[in-house]
This record gives structure tokens, sequence and C-alpha cells, in this order.
């Protein structure tokens, strides 16, 4: 059999310039399911995505899919495209089990929380303060390095991964500390500063307002003492008195520690995202 994948309208351009197009998958010339392919707006034309692919029910359990990934793979080389990501939601075990048949390897993952009514207590001798004005610089600069060498080390090209931490800042934190439904806080502890932490906002998938943390981070000396689960809980006392209910983030593959932590606290994967080189 001949799975093939048939334009299914004329090439589209999205938001920020994206390049997108959707797809008839065909088994003999009989559609059996679609595909839409796009570009990555946040990686530029070098980079594609899946951004849907169905099957249809009488047809599953085929190898359909499989054939129609990899002919989608062939697509975005066409388009001149060098990496591919999928997004993949909790639950659809399936598509789990197709984006590691086929090589891809987790980048970084979604977590949400439903927050409690009531901001949670510290611990005793832990108090966050408000980040100063002064201070603001030298730890944005600190987070775009550390975010440049998030992405790097998980395969996208330096000059890439810069102009996104450029860009995201940009637009998460368009006036700098002062930007309406930004947290920034210091916390300290035992007379000194320990870490830092970073919450702004964004909606749920379901278009609920929702906190979302862009960065937590514990000085290296200070580590293993319990200080990361303090940061949360100052995250959620945040947002909690904002009158939000839920909270998210953000972590990488690798990062078990902090994904440890995060399950611990309550925190349940939403999203996966995989990525794979094209060769």
């Amino acid at each position: 059999m001949t799975t093939t994948l048939r334009p299914a309208e004329p090439e589209q351009t999205w938001r920020g310039g994206v390049r997108a197009r959707r797809y008839t998958i065909c088994v003999n010339g009989r559609p059996v399911g679609e595909t839409t392919l796009c570009t990555d707006a946040r990686f530029g034309p070098e980079t594609g995505r899946i951004a849907a692919l169905r099957i249809e029910n009488d047809q599953q359990r085929r190898g359909r899919g499989t054939v129609a990934a990899l002919a989608a793979e062939e697509v975005l080389r066409d388009w001149g495209c060098r990496r591919i990501e999928v997004s993949v939601r909790s639950g659809e075990t399936g598509a789990f089990r197709l984006a590691r048949t086929l090589g891809y390897t987790e980048r970084n993952r979604n977590m949400l929380k439903a927050l409690p009514d009531a901001p949670p207590a510290l611990p005793e001798g832990s108090e966050p303060r408000a980040m100063t004005a002064a201070e603001f610089p030298a730890w944005l600069a600190r987070m775009q390095d550390e975010y440049v060498r998030s992405w790097t080390l998980r395969g996208v090209p330096e000059a890439q991964a810069r102009a996104k931490a450029e860009a995201d800042h940009r637009s998460a934190l368009p006036g700098g500390p002062a930007t309406p439904g930004t947290v920034l806080r210091v916390l300290r502890a035992g007379g000194e500063d320990v870490g830092d932490l970073w919450v702004g906002r964004r909606d749920t998938d379901d278009g609920e307002p929702a906190g979302y943390v862009y960065n937590v981070q514990v000085e290296a000396g200070h580590r293993g003492r319990g200080h990361g689960r303090t940061l949360m809980l100052v995250a959620e006392g945040a947002c909690v008195a904002d009158g939000l209910h839920w909270l998210g983030l953000n972590v990488f593959a690798g990062n078990d520690p902090a994904l440890r932590l995060y399950e611990s606290l309550g925190y349940r994967t939403t999203h996966v995202h995989f990525a794979k080189p094209l060769l």
C-alpha cells in the first residue's frame, strides 16, 4: 500500500510569518486522515512542526500514522527545515508511542496545578521581598543567558536560541519589573538572599487566567535545603492573593530534581514537547 500526503488547501501564512499547509492522508488514493504542517514562529523557518495529525478511527492501528509522520518529515525537509517538533497532550498514549518510535526525544513539558483557596504557609525564617529596580538588569541578563543555554543544550542553534530569548523576554516583560501581573521576588533565609522567582500571567488551554512560573532559581551555595520548594510556595501565594486559581510552569527534560519537586507539590503534566533533527 502507498501512503501519500495530498494538499487539502493552498499554502497559508499564519501570524508571525509561519508557513503552513493542511494535507489529506491517503492510502492508495483513499483518504484516511489529515495532518497540518507548519514552521515555528519561535525558532524560524528551519524548524518545522506537525501541528496536527489525525487518522480515521477505522484506520487506526495499521501503521497509517507512522507512515504519515514520515511523509510529513519529507515535506518539511523540502521546506528547508532542519528540525521537527511535535507537542503531545497528556494521556494521548498512541501519540506518545508514535513520537518515541520515530526517534523523537522529549525536550520539555508543561505542568499545571489547581491552587488552594488560601496562600500556603512558608517555612519559619523564610521571607520573600520584592526585587529592586537596581537588581533587575543583572537578573534579566542572567535569565537570558540561562534560557539560551537551556535551548542550545537541546539542539537549538545558538543564534535561534538567543533570538527566542530576547523575543520571549520582550513579550513577557514589556514594562520591565513594572509589567502588570508580574511578580519578581527574592527569597531571604538566615539573613541571606538565597534565590529568586519570576511569575507572570498566561491563560490555560481553556482560556482561564492563570499564573505562570517563568523562572525559579536557587543560588548554587544554598541548594538542597528546601528553598526551591519555598519559592514555589511564594509563587502560589502571590497567585492566590491575585485571585488566580491555576499556576503553570515549564520543566526541561533531564531536570529530574525539578520534576520531582513539582510533582510532589501537586503539579500534573498537560503537554510533552518532542523534537528530532531532520538529517
